[in-house]
């Protein structure tokens, strides 16, 4: 059974592909993108939410004890995830600077960020969810 936790790492996983498919789907071909961004950004944030507290309430429902419990090897988990987002946010921050030193489009530097924003919610859920089926050694 998982843990809360690793229900939350597979809840973002989720919403990060859904809400940059729905994204890329909205302003392709499209002139519009910064309302899409911004929707889709806290669209994102509250459908990983969603999917956590509904599975959440599922698990509950079959399992009290289990729904919410923590430990240390979570917390070890969630430290590794988090300095695993944090390479690809600097890496897309990085190349967020160098566009605005060439002069890029705005279109551009704001899409490579929030390119970077779903890779790193992306890469740390899969760090995440690893981390949990194979241990972090």
């Amino acid at each position: 059974m998982m843990v809360y936790h690793e229900r939350a790492a597979w809840s973002g996983l989720i919403a990060a592909f859904l809400t940059a498919g729905v994204y890329v789907w909205l302003v392709r071909g499209a002139d519009a993108w910064i309302a899409p961004m911004l929707w889709a950004i806290g669209a994102g944030i509250a459908a990983s939410i969603l999917i956590t507290i509904i599975w959440g309430i599922a698990v509950g429902i079959r399992d009290k004890e289990s729904a919410t419990a923590s430990d240390l090897r979570d917390r070890d988990i969630s430290r590794f995830g988090g300095r695993t987002e944090s390479v690809v946010l600097t890496a897309a921050g990085i190349a967020v600077i160098v566009l605005c030193a060439a002069g890029a489009e705005v279109f551009w530097v704001a899409n490579t960020m929030f390119a970077g924003f779903v890779l790193a919610a992306i890469v740390g859920g899969v760090a995440r969810v690893i981390a949990y089926r194979r241990g972090l050694s």
